[in-house]
Order: structure tokens, then C-alpha cells, then sequence
């Protein structure tokens, strides 16, 4: 595979751009999760990012790259939740407004982010897939800018800024899990740390119930699959048929994991009593993947991605009441 000097290009540019408005998270060793599989796991702590969620690395490249003109127009985005709340956080650094296109049944506890940091809030459709072809029938019709989740370089670049910093604050990295949803974060993260350290395996990580771009990989096409419901509503849904980043997974991904409903809610529990932080289901699921593969790194430096942590307490208390009850999740 010949280098992409390009891809690394670009997010040391991303870098540049979003530096002083993002945190360059902790990477934090595990010794429980260390001890519990035998790897040395380390934690990149994007769950302590702004606005909760690594998406504030690529909105905000996206949206400090826009000119006058173009914020003049107005901005117009579809999210679950933590993308939308990336944009509007993005655009108050610019001092503009935009609005995000939400499904319905969307998580309160991320309608409330969104909210809070000042997005106008639309909903339509019942999934992320309903809610992206209002966003871009809007932009076309009003000319505003459309900020997609994944499916725009600069947002793949903006989330590369993560395998650099962690490029950075480990110099031999042996394995890194990634959730995957439309594809934008291991899109960056592997498209750097692959040509930057060839040696590193790229695990994408994805639930059962919706593993769209696993699929479509595994098939050699984008394909049209249902998603069934996920505590890991951050990576639910489809995948546009000309994403960029569909060819950046093919390229950059070692291999796939996906896992069960049961085995998130029980890695976020587990993960929130070992290591006192919060995590949402999404960052669970790459914390499942390692324990599912654990014995394929044992001695291994393995670096999982927290993507995020914004999950209302309301959830967690049922989550936590369902597994002392014994109950299916």
C-alpha cells in the first residue's frame, strides 16, 4: 500500500485549526482492564472531550473552515445526538446558527446537549437516514451549508486529530478499537496511524443490531440494511452510497468486531464502576470488542477509543435496575 501523505496532510492541518478550541484528551492505562485481559489498555478519553463526544473535532474543522459568506447562508446538519451538538457548539466559537435535523425517539439526554448549546432543534423521520435526506433537501433548497456526520473530509480529518494525539502519547501502539457508525472516526484515526505506524491493527466495532458499514465491507458495496435498536444509538443507522469513508474502511481497517446488546450494557456498567468515569453505549461497544478478542492481544499495547459519554441518568438507573433484576437488556 502506497502512503497517503494527503490524509496525514490534512488532519495535521485539522490539527492546527481546532487545537486551541478542543481538549487533547488524557490516554489513560487501565490496570483493571490490563489485569482483566491481559493487554496493556490504555483509554483515549474523548468521553471527556468538549460537549462530551469526539464529534467536536470534525464539526469544528468543518465549520472554522466555512467562509462569512457561507455561515451567511446558514448551516444545516441531521444527528442522534452528539454530531448535532458538535455543530451547534462549532458555530457559537463562529457566532452563527444552523439547525440539526433529529429522528424522533431521539435520546432526551442529547436533545438536552443540543439544546443547550444553542441548536435548532427539527424533527423528522425515524431514523439518522430519514432525518440526513431532510437536512440535504434543505440544504439544496435554501443553499445552506450541509455538515455531515461523516461523510465530508474535513469531518474524517477532524477525527484524525485523535491518532495523532495518540500517535503522540504512545510510541509503540499495537491495536486500536474503534466504534464504528457511518465510518468518519475510523476513517481518521486509522487513515493517520496506517500511514503514520503501518504495524498498528485497526479493529472497527460495531453492535449486532446495526452493523451497516461491517456489512457492506464484508459485501464490496455500500448496502441498504435495517438497523434494529441499540443502546449504542451514537453508531445506529445507515450509510450514505457515496460515502468517502466507505473506501477509507476498506483501506484502513484491519478487521471487524461486533457484539451483543447484553455484552454493551455490561461493559458500560462494569467500565463505570472500574474506572469512575462515564461512558455512553457507543464507547461501550469497543470496550466489549476487546473483551469478546482478549486472548488474540494479550502483551499487546491496545488502545480503545472512549467516542463518548453522553447518556442521560435515566438510562444508566435502568440499566442498572435491569441487571440487578435479571432482565434481558
Amino acid at each position: 500500500m502506497e502512503p497517503d501523505i494527503k490524509i496525514v496532510d490534512e488532519i495535521v492541518r485539522a490539527a492546527e485549526r481546532v487545537s486551541q478550541k478542543t481538549r487533547r484528551t488524557y490516554l489513560e492505562h487501565s490496570p483493571f482492564y490490563s489485569s482483566k485481559t491481559g493487554a496493556n489498555v490504555f483509554f483515549k478519553c474523548e468521553n471527556l472531550q468538549h460537549t462530551g463526544s469526539f464529534k467536536v473535532r470534525g464539526a469544528l474543522n468543518k465549520i472554522l473552515s466555512l467562509t462569512d459568506e457561507e455561515l451567511r447562508r446558514g448551516v444545516v446538519t441531521a444527528s442522534t445526538g452528539n454530531h448535532g451538538a458538535a455543530v451547534a457548539y462549532a458555530l457559537g466559537i463562529r457566532n452563527a446558527r444552523g439547525a440539526v435535523y433529529v429522528p424522533n425517539g431521539a435520546s432526551e439526554s442529547k436533545l438536552a446537549n443540543m439544546k443547550r448549546l444553542g441548536a435548532q432543534v427539527e424533527f423528522f423521520g425515524e431514523d439518522s437516514n430519514e432525518s440526513e435526506i431532510k437536512a440535504r433537501e434543505v440544504s439544496d433548497e435554501t443553499g445552506a451549508v450541509y455538515v455531515s456526520p461523516y461523510n465530508d473530509p474535513l469531518v474524517v480529518a477532524g477525527q484524525g486529530t485523535i491518532g495523532l494525539e495518540i500517535a503522540e502519547q504512545l510510541e509503540d501502539v499495537d491495536a486500536v478499537f474503534v466504534s464504528v457508525g457511518g465510518g468518519g472516526l475510523i476513517s481518521g484515526i486509522g487513515g493517520y496511524l496506517k500511514e503514520t505506524k503501518p504495524g498498528v491493527t485497526v479493529i472497527g466495532c460495531s453492535p449486532e443490531n446495526s452493523k451497516v458499514m461491517e456489512e457492506s465491507v464484508r459485501a464490496g458495496r455500500v448496502l441498504d440494511l435495517p438497523s434494529l435498536p441499540t443502546l449504542s444509538d451514537g453508531t445506529a443507522g445507515g450509510v450514505d452510497q457515496d460515502s468517502i469513508t466507505f473506501d477509507l474502511c476498506r483501506k484502513y481497517v484491519d478487521d471487524w468486531v461486533s457484539v451483543t446488546e447484553d455484552e454493551i450494557c455490561e461493559s458500560l456498567l462494569e467500565f463505570i464502576d472500574a474506572e469512575h468515569m462515564l461512558i455512553e453505549g457507543s464507547a461501550a461497544v469497543a470496550v466489549a470488542s476487546l473483551l469478546r478478542t482478549a486472548e488474540n492481544y494479550k502483551g499487546k499495547n491496545v488502545v480503545i477509543v472512549l467516542c463518548g459519554a453522553n447518556i442521560g441518568t435515566p438510562q444508566i438507573a435502568k440499566l442498572f435496575r435491569n441487571s440487578q433484576d435479571g432482565q434481558d437488556i
